[in-house]
């Protein structure tokens, strides 16, 4: 018998990035924060946080539950509920310097 539970919820994740120029992922939930350099997003299976230079959002699909970034990808991290709070806090400083 299989222990794992499928994310029932009508939206598969996929992250497809091309070249470290764009990238396609599916399954979002919510956009949170974005700029040049970061964005911040939550999708079906947890909260991402991509880093790059020069990132600009092409399309959001709320509906479709899709984004598209281009710009340069440096980074792609998934983080845990810890790491969400320590990038919420650092956004929040970001905005009182």
């Amino acid at each position: 018998m299989d222990n794992t539970k499928a994310v029932d919820n009508g939206l598969n994740h996929a992250v497809q990035i091309s070249d470290r120029k764009s990238v396609l992922i599916t399954g979002v939930k919510r956009l949170d924060n974005f700029d040049d350099k970061e964005f911040f997003l939550e999708s079906v299976m947890g909260h991402i946080l991509i880093k790059g230079e020069g990132l600009e959002l092409i399309k959001l699909d709320t509906f479709q539950g899709t984004l598209s970034i281009k710009g340069r990808v440096n980074s792609l991290n998934y983080l845990e509920s810890k790491d969400k709070k320590s990038f919420k806090e650092g956004m929040i400083s970001k905005l009182f310097k």
